[in-house]
């Protein structure tokens, strides 16, 4: 009987780590205050103090947009621009992009 419940315990941690660990990916683009080139390399060599589980990120200076592709476990958007704020560049979230990140 120990045995068979120290082995359905094992199955039930196992099977909460892989849930835990699933990757849920989202992208979201900030209109922001940049305007140079110098602000792309600001970002692009600074991407872990927009917050853990980054996956991607793409800055357009000509459309001063950055779009970020996270693990929605890890981060959202509020510690993003606040990352981005942390550099000194301030953003706001596209609007077409607020019902996919809720």
């Amino acid at each position: 009987m120990k045995r068979a419940i120290l082995t359905i315990c094992v199955a039930l941690v196992v099977a909460a780590t892989a849930f835990a660990k699933e990757k849920k990916l989202v992208t979201t683009c900030f209109n922001t205050d940049i305007h140079c080139d110098k602000c792309k390399e600001k970002i692009m060599n600074n991407i872990p103090v927009l917050g853990k589980g980054i996956e991607d990120v793409t800055v357009d200076v000509p459309s001063k947009v950055v779009c970020v592709t996270f693990n929605s476990a890890k981060t959202d958007n509020q510690r993003i621009i606040d990352g981005l704020g942390a550099l000194r560049v301030k953003a706001t979230i596209q609007e077409n992009d607020v019902p996919q990140n809720k």
